[in-house]
């Protein structure tokens, strides 16, 4: 078995948020398939097998701790994996509860991706749930900016997501690992992301992944997508385009793009950049 290491959302050959990625003829058993992906010890793997020919995979992703309905990172890094397996072109994924897409086109510092994300949807944070996460990161309500109020957002998975005044409170997030892995999975959470607003179309963000074992993931598609559909269903003036920034404070810079029509709960296009590490 070959276990090849691809960063997303690279920035210019450097940074994006590393992945595991497995390209087999069928799936381990569920056990090994975590075991693996606890050994890689990256925020998730993704497996794949082919389904129907060498455009169709059926993917399944495991964090270090738990398998994940989807990863818009490691959807990324597996485009660019199946173009270096297959050739460039667009491949049909099949998820455990969901069927997107991923194409990819080589480029000077290895291949470009692009996934169609699934469906999706927000509402209104539980108030219980943001007081709760405010609490566990040390942040208060005034520090929360009201022009996009917290929210509990979808893509494939589900996020909450805060926003906060001040680029300052981004930058000094702290939180317990095992506080918060308790509290995203009481209420069934991938990640919890904190965001400052650059401009209408330009976001500096943080997500808290205790959910995966992972206190910090430097660039998540997944939410980036779910928060470009919370924007959209606010009425936010996007102009059917952001672009985040993520991983900056961890010292590994991701940018993501997101791009998307004004239909409610249509799919976001969420591409990046990619760069292999190494392969074992």
């Amino acid at each position: 078995m070959t276990v090849q290491r691809i960063a997303a959302f690279s920035d210019a050959g450097q940074g994006g948020n590393p992945a595991g990625i497995v390209i087999s003829d069928h799936f381990a058993p569920e056990a090994e398939m975590r075991r693996i992906a606890a050994e890689i010890g990256y925020s998730e793997t993704a497996f794949a097998v082919p389904k129907g020919g060498t455009d169709q995979w059926r993917v399944r992703y495991f964090s270090p701790e738990s398998e994940v309905p989807f990863c818009g990172h490691a959807t990324i890094a597996l485009g660019a994996a199946l173009a270096g397996h297959s050739g460039e072109g667009r491949f049909e994924l099949e998820l455990n509860a969901a069927t997107i897409s991923v194409e990819a086109a080589a480029s000077d510092n290895g291949y470009v991706a692009a996934l169609q994300s699934p469906p999706t949807r927000s509402t209104t944070a539980r108030p219980d749930l943001v007081a709760q996460a405010l609490s566990m990161f040390g942040y208060s309500n005034e520090q929360l900016d009201s022009a996009v109020p917290p929210a509990e957002i979808h893509a494939g998975a589900d996020h909450l997501v805060m926003v906060l005044k001040h680029r300052s409170d981004l930058a000094a997030m702290r939180y317990d690992l095992a506080a918060g892995r308790e509290l995203m999975r009481r209420y069934g959470l991938v990640t919890i992301m904190l965001v400052h607003i650059r401009s209408d179309t330009e976001f500096d963000v943080r997500n808290a992944f205790a959910s995966g074992g992972v206190l910090e993931d430097p660039a998540t598609g997944a939410a980036a997508a779910a928060f470009a559909g919370y924007l959209r269903d606010l009425g936010w003036p996007h102009g059917n385009r952001i672009l985040v920034t993520q991983g900056e404070d961890m010292g590994e810079k991701s940018l993501i793009e997101a791009q998307f029509t004004d239909e409610p709960g249509s799919s976001i296009r969420v591409s990046g950049a990619t760069r292999v590490i190494r392969q074992l």
